[in-house]
């Protein structure tokens, strides 16, 4: 006999044989999601139960196995008879050719009939269209009347402040106006926009300040690649004015398709608020931010060492380089190279030492370089080089003399100890050339090719070109000594991936150091919070080993540097390295007004400085550029600081930081209170998003689906090479077989804020996104389901307080909605979304669905006038809250439903984005009734788990025994709620409580104070039964006594927390009654076989 225990864990725990869980971003719930893919999510849904261990299989079960295999045999054998007498027979009879399935008629096409702007018209549910959940249907006609009505707009008290309940400021990041945006976005709109529509909820004054990034760098190399595959023209070509008009347009319209976007995700912007960073207002604040920095002498002039890249014509910062690691020799494609370029190696030459025969060996990993070579450097202490220390020895290309020096910087155990020393194309030549007051000979053109001072046979040449050549020719002179394999790392743009040249060009630059010790002390002293962890660890360890950042870029495109050269008539040409012959200023008149005063009674002329500054410059202003800095407007006094600034941590230093130190600088208070990092969206395979790979997924593609030719005509769109377009299509078949599902805007929301645990990566699933879809499809469905228990002309109570006329399972729903929407709101406040949207997820799919819409069947249909109407207030209260709480994760589908709830009296709330958010209330925590309904539920699960396991699926008798007078009583009230959830149940009895195990029956334990019995009678092989129930008494006998064993140490009292301490105690009160119950059990079968 089988005897099947389960604990009375509270309802939303599993328990049982069978195992599901929430849907989380790990393998399991991946695994669960698919299963649910493959369900129809219509149907009923059950709570999940525990999976029970894997059990040795039974005399009857093997039996059973082997009249199986006999019966397939014998099948199989049938078969091939007829086979056979088919191949001597004549022609067999024409069989009857099965007329085709009709086919599903096809799907409506839905056509909103709303004028754009107006509140939406709500059709029918019983509308072809409105069925069963489309997102199509659903999302469509919401979000214009939300932005038309200014419901995302910041709501202020009479007088222009902020309202009592608070403030709640999130800058959206800016995206760039490079293109459309990609997954990673939605990512970043999923949780500022929770966040956003809950603080919303929560009654507080609420900014989110939508706007778009520049992008210099990006925006304008892929302009200069659309004009060049259109027209053949360069930017020169057009000139500045020209082209950045062109820029202009470009920005205009990729900014409408972005925007768009955007709108679809449901992000909840207050779009008057827009800004982009070149608008007017933004670039006033740039402008004084430079000339007060400068005046300071914060900003500063200096000709030094820049990360150059050649494809670009640019300066880049650190941040903006790659670095690949070789191992060794490695061929590499090179921008506007036809062949690849050798990397990975280290070449050995020797210099001839002046007026001897003697020569010294230096190597170098870049060949091309020597020709600037403008030294020669060996540690003090080698004996081997001591004597040459002093002399010079001659280049062998130009006519340039090198200085033998000694510098600590040289490992003399390294290589042959002696080191060529290129100051102006090398970061650690350049301290020993400015330590020995050496020459800087710059060798390269802005474009990559080596200039004048590189030599007559090498002028013009391109920088690898001449790499090969350098070798060549020191192979003639016969200075050429050996090339080995190095490993190494190779310096990439970021950008064009073109190698990155070190680079001497006259910038601007910002001294960083006050700056950043003013950004740790408000991380340090909690001004500011860096979530998580991590993050705020790694924000200290970049800023306390922080370097002046470079401010100029090379381009056209961006904020053009507020700076003047100042050039006397008369005098030398001004140089450009000089700082003292510059000026700043915020208007050109000023800039004049500023030289008349540095320079009185001297004519001059001014020049514009044609460089643009970083773009991060502008976007470190963002904060506080947003709302009107540097006048003190009514915005910068309600709405800064801001509250959270929301990204993913691989721009902690791009952005966030740079945010921080000008914040602090530019206004006196820090910029933002909070800095919550997300992870980064990779692939199911754990892959880094790469249009290579094929992997970048549009939002909207998840939004509206998309079959797998359109994603093939997607890459065929970009500018893969054909290798890179064949990788990515390989991926799309395999990650993609059937194209991507229509999932909606809401399912995504909800998906990305799952998969929020904190980590530094997501892997993104499809799949689990789609099994989200499902679930709308659960609200949805059990919505309508609850609007008809509801009926026509119902109206809510004015508030949702106790009447005191409640059921149990009344109370016990209200309870678990309160303490849903007491750790949903926990989970939100502490950045938790995994927390929060279980909370709410277990809320709607398993106490709600599962069990209150069910089980207030027999009330509303069958019980009195006064428990139908309470049973009705409870559900309405009880779904209601279901949505609130699960609007901010899915904003359509819940205004959708909430639009069709009648509305409490006095409630005059037109939407759902302004309605009040589910807080906790005292009235409602009820732990008894919590613990009483449980006990009705576990019983319940019990019963189907015992269906499940005897194979009895109908005309099910059932006998529930409860051991004192509480229990009883609580399972004889529940009685009809518990008919209500299990199928093919003919009678449920209670049985006394001094009776035994009824006969003929299985037994399951509910807890030490309840008993399940199913009547078997007739059902089951009654001897292979009492062998289960035996081996069951063994495994609950072997469990006690290991159990008592550990308790029976020392010191268990001690060390041994008092809550598990009490559930071990409690665990052995519930063997030893399984173990009687079990004894009981077999007594009674025997009684049955006999």
């Amino acid at each position: 006999m089988a005897f099947n225990s389960a604990s009375s864990n509270p309802i939303g725990h599993r328990t049982g044989p069978v195992s599901e869980s929430v849907p989380a971003p790990s393998a399991e719930t991946k695994a669960a999601i698919k299963e649910a893919v493959e369900t129809d999510i219509s149907a009923p849904h059950r709570q999940p139960e525990n999976e029970a261990p894997k059990k040795v299989k039974t005399e009857k079960e093997l039996e059973k196995e082997r009249k199986k295999a006999e019966k397939e045999a014998k099948f199989a054998a049938k078969k091939a008879a007829a086979a056979a007498a088919s191949a001597t027979a004549g022609p067999a009879k024409e069989k009857k050719e099965k007329k085709p399935k009709a086919e599903p008629a096809a799907p409506v096409e839905y056509v909103e009939e709303t004028p754009k702007g107006q509140k939406k018209i709500l059709k029918s549910l019983d509308d072809p269209a409105y069925k069963s959940y489309n997102p199509t249907v659903v999302e469509s006609a919401w979000y214009e009347w939300w932005e038309k009505e200014g419901f995302f707009e910041p709501e202020l008290t009479a007088d222009g402040k902020t309202k009592p309940e608070g403030v709640f400021v999130i800058p959206a990041p800016p995206p760039n106006v490079t293109g459309a945006l990609h997954i990673g976005h939605g990512l970043t709109i999923a949780i500022q926009d929770t966040l956003i529509r809950w603080n919303r909820m929560l009654g507080k004054t609420v900014l989110f300040l939508p706007g778009f990034d520049h992008a210099g760098i990006s925006t304008q190399s892929v302009v200069e690649k659309m004009l060049w595959n259109r027209e053949k023209k360069t930017r020169h070509d057009l000139g500045r004015e020209k082209f950045t008009s062109l820029v202009w347009e470009w920005k205009e319209e990729y900014h409408a398709r972005i925007k768009n976007q955007l709108k679809k995700m449901g992000a909840s912007y207050d779009w008057k608020k827009e800004a982009f960073t070149m608008d007017e207002k933004l670039s006033k604040a740039v402008t004084e931010t430079f000339v007060r920095l400068h005046e300071e002498g914060i900003i500063y002039r200096a000709n030094r060492l820049v990360n150059w890249c050649c494809k670009l014509n640019t300066t880049l910062s650190n941040l903006e380089v790659d670095s690949i690691e070789l191992k060794g020799r490695t061929l590499l494609s090179v921008p506007d190279y036809d062949e690849k370029v050798e990397f990975g190696m280290i070449v050995s030459f020797a210099y001839p030492v002046g007026g001897s025969d003697e020569k010294i060996v230096v190597a170098t990993t870049r060949p091309e370089t020597m020709l600037g070579d403008t030294a020669i450097a060996v540690h003090p202490d080698d004996e081997r080089y001591k004597h040459l220390v002093g002399k010079m020895a001659k280049h062998p290309f130009v006519d340039r003399l090198l200085p033998i020096i000694a510098d600590d910087y040289v490992e003399k155990d390294f290589g042959t100890g002696a080191v060529k020393i290129t100051p102006a194309h090398d970061p650690n030549d350049y301290a020993i050339g400015e330590r020995h007051k050496l020459d800087f000979i710059n060798i390269l053109n802005d474009d990559g090719t080596l200039n004048e001072d590189a030599g007559e046979k090498f002028k013009g040449m391109k920088r690898f070109i001449a790499r090969r050549v350098v070798v060549e020719e020191l192979e003639k002179l016969g200075l050429y000594v050996e090339t080995k394999d190095n490993a190494m790392s190779i310096p990439l743009c970021s950008k064009s991936k073109d190698v990155i040249e070190p680079k001497m060009k006259p910038q601007w630059w910002v001294r960083q150091k006050a700056l950043a010790q003013a950004a740790m002390d408000a991380v340090r002293n909690g001004e500011i919070k860096i979530r998580p962890a991590t993050s705020e660890k790694d924000f200290f360890i970049w800023l306390e080993k922080i370097q002046d950042w470079c401010i100029s870029r090379q381009l056209w495109w961006g904020h053009q540097a507020p700076a003047w050269i100042v050039h006397l008539e008369g005098e030398a040409t001004a140089d450009y390295a000089d700082g003292d012959s510059w000026v700043s200023a915020r208007t050109e008149e000023d800039a004049f007004e500023k030289a008349k005063a540095k320079y009185p009674g001297k004519s001059f002329t001014l020049e514009r400085d044609p460089d643009v500054l970083d773009t991060w410059f502008s976007s470190g202003l963002w904060p506080f550029s947003t709302l009107g800095w540097p006048e003190q407007t009514p915005d910068m006094e309600n709405f800064y600081p801001n509250t959270v600034l929301e990204t993913g941590w691989d721009i902690l230093f791009f952005w966030v930081a740079r945010m921080v130190m000008l914040g602090i600088k530019m206004t006196g208070k820090i910029p933002f209170t909070e800095v919550f990092c997300h992870s980064l969206v990779r692939d199911s395979d754990g892959r880094k998003m790469s249009k290579s790979l094929g992997n970048v997924i549009d939002p909207l593609d998840i939004i509206t689906g998309i079959p797998l030719e359109k994603l093939h005509e997607k890459l065929l769109q970009g500018n893969l090479d054909p290798k890179e377009v064949k990788q990515a299509m390989n991926y799309q078949k395999s990650a993609f077989p059937d194209g991507i599902p229509q999932c909606g805007s809401d399912a995504m929301h909800f998906a990305f804020c799952h998969y929020t645990t904190g980590g530094r990566d997501i892997n993104m699933d499809i799949k689990v996104v789609d099994g989200y879809r499902k679930f709308c499809n659960k609200m949805y469905q059990a919505t309508k389901f609850a609007l008809m228990r509801l009926g026509e002309g119902f109206v809510p109570r004015k508030t949702a307080a106790l009447t005191g006329k409640e059921s149990l399972v009344e109370l016990w729903i209200l309870h678990k909605f309160n303490r849903a929407a007491q750790n949903t709101n926990k989970g939100l406040e502490e950045r938790n979304f995994l927390l929060a949207t279980d909370e709410v997820y277990r809320y709607w799919l398993y106490e709600l669905c599962d069990v209150y819409i069910e089980n207030s069947k027999p009330l509303i249909l069958e019980g009195t006038e006064e428990q139908k109407r309470s049973a009705q207030d409870t559900l309405y209260t009880a779904l209601e809250g279901a949505l609130l709480l699960m609007h901010p994760f899915m904003p359509f589908v819940t205004e959708e439903l909430w639009q069709r709830l009648p509305r409490r009296l006095e409630d005059t709330n037109p939407t759902i984005v302004k309605a009040a958010y589910p807080r906790y209330v005292e009235e409602l925590d009820n732990p008894k009734a919590e613990e009483a309904y449980d006990l009705a539920f576990s019983v319940t699960k019990i019963i189907r788990s015992m269906q499940a396991e005897y194979g009895v699926k109908d005309q099910c008798k059932v006998y529930v025994h409860g051991k004192d007078a509480e229990t009883s009583q609580i399972v004889s009230e529940q009685k009809a709620g518990i008919a209500a959830l299990v199928k093919g149940l003919e009678t449920i009895e209670i049985v006394p409580i001094d009776s035994g195990v009824p006969e003929g029956c299985a037994a399951s334990t509910v807890s030490d104070r309840c008993n399940v019995y199913l009547l078997v009678k007739g059902r089951v092989d009654v001897d292979a039964e009492i062998q289960r129930a035996q081996k069951k008494i063994a495994k609950t006998t072997e469990a006690r006594l290991r159990l008592e064993k550990s308790r029976a140490v020392p010191d268990y009292q001690t060390k041994v927390k008092a809550a598990v301490q009490e559930a071990d105690k409690q665990k052995l009160v519930e063997f030893a009654a399984e173990e009687a119950t079990l004894q009981e059990l077999i007594s009674k079968f025997e009684d049955l076989r006999a």
